[in-house]
């Protein structure tokens, strides 16, 4: 890490700004406590053996508590008045340290802000700490779905939209910058800060930016009409036959919305269920029921056993939270100090596997079925960081795109939203230090 990008502020500046916010939010809305500023100081960097090293990523030295969508702006005027920097967080589930506040100064939870407020035969609007299971519920309650929610269910809207990318209905939808979004309110760092509402294009900028360009306050996304969906186990002897079914299910209309497949080994870290057979290899997937019996007949035909198939919302957020890189964590706990990930895609992930997994000792690959694409986390053994991105080339070589995990850098369209940050953030105090040197 560097220190580029670091916002001159001391104390007498922060001292000023905690009176403005308790002048605000009240003596409960802001807090200078250690367990505050430690709980404001975490997320799942601790997947990332090489962020691990590094911790901690940084400290806040306050945190506030915005009760209401209006605060927000207030706010953000005093921080930037007071040249504060400011990070403004969801329940702090990202993955690669990006919600951490790299130079300290304020972090705003936005938490608080978790009202489903509105929803029409094609959209649903929440404030941005509404969490996605939430929002899916919602949806259902009226025959409706999202398009997507990401495999921590009880991630906010405000941080898989600005930290996240994919999950849950990621096959037929894609990434959530693909669409998904129809309009978000959001807070640039000006002095005469107010809400601003952004309708299609110009809302892009704000999606998966660690909130760089701007503060997200409440989104209008996407939804449709609710599938009958059910919930298919199937175990396999080999992973060698499971991974090759997985992809030939993927085509299968209506498509699913998710499929995941793991190795025995991984299976049997992952929680325990009757459905998750212990020295079995596993495809587990959100079939469509008009598609249940074609998908079942693939994977038995490719020697599968079908475990369970279930149905209900409870089910379906279950099955969620066995995807993407969940199965990496509970590997890491089942035995720790040992694995690190990297994220992959490309068919070459099911037709060239074993090749694939000689790429890392112990190299073991976590499934899942992507947009028009495999996707996948390749674990391997750690040892150093000069191991890790050696394997770079090598998976590249075989036709696999490689996204590292051990790094907080907005790595989407870049240039692009660095040049919209620097009129709506001109000061750089919005999250700094993300910007690759």
């Amino acid at each position: 890490m560097t220190e580029a990008g670091r916002p001159e502020f001391g104390p007498d500046q922060l001292d000023a700004l905690l009176d403005d916010l308790l002048a605000l939010l009240g003596p409960r809305g802001v807090s200078t406590l250690d367990r505050a500023l430690d709980r404001a100081s975490r997320d799942g960097s601790g997947m990332s053996p090489i962020l691990s090293a590094q911790h901690p990523l940084g400290r806040p030295d306050a945190v506030c508590y915005p009760k209401s969508a209006e605060q927000v702006p207030a706010i953000v005027r005093a921080a930037v008045r007071h040249g504060v920097p400011i990070t403004a967080r969801g329940k702090g589930t990202g993955n690669y340290g990006q919600v951490v506040p790299r130079f300290g100064g304020l972090v705003m939870d936005m938490t608080s802000l978790g009202r489903v407020t509105a929803i029409t035969d094609t959209t649903v609007t929440a404030q941005a700490g509404a969490r996605m299971i939430a929002l899916e519920q919602a949806a259902w309650d009226v025959g409706k779905q999202l398009w997507m929610y990401p495999s921590t269910v009880q991630s906010t809207l405000g941080g898989f939209l600005a930290g996240g990318s994919a999950g849950t209905g990621t096959i037929v939808h894609g990434r959530n910058h693909m669409g998904f979004v129809e309009s978000l309110d959001v807070v640039f760092a000006h002095e005469d800060a107010e809400i601003v509402h952004l309708e299609g294009a110009a809302a892009q900028p704000m999606v998966h930016t660690y909130g760089v360009a701007g503060i997200i306050v409440a989104a209008t996304v996407r939804i449709e009409p609710l599938q009958d969906w059910q919930c298919l186990y199937a175990s396999f002897d080999s992973h060698y036959a499971a991974f090759p079914a997985a992809f030939r299910a993927a085509g299968i209309e209506p498509k699913p919305r998710l499929i995941s497949a793991d190795c025995a080994t991984i299976v049997d870290a992952l929680p325990s269920d009757p459905a998750l057979v212990r020295g079995r290899a596993n495809v587990r997937g959100i079939i469509d029921a008009a598609a249940l019996d074609e998908t079942v007949a693939v994977l038995e035909a490719a020697g599968g056993r079908i475990e369970a198939v279930r149905s209900g919302l409870a089910q379906t957020a279950r099955l969620s939270t066995l995807s993407y890189n969940h199965p990496t964590w509970w590997l890491q706990k089942a035995v720790p100090d040992t694995y690190f990930h990297m994220e992959c895609q490309g068919d070459a992930l099911v037709t060239r596997l074993r090749e694939v997994e000689e790429v890392y000792e112990g190299g073991m690959l976590h499934l899942e079925v992507g947009h028009e694409t495999m996707f996948g986390m390749i674990n391997g053994v750690y040892h150093d960081p000069g191991q890790v991105f050696a394997g770079v080339p090598a998976l590249e070589a075989l036709g696999v795109r490689v996204h590292s995990p051990h790094q907080s850098y907005v790595d989407l369209d870049a240039d692009r939203v660095k040049a919209i940050a620097g009129s709506t953030d001109p000061k750089g105090l919005l999250n700094p230090g993300r910007w690759q040197q």
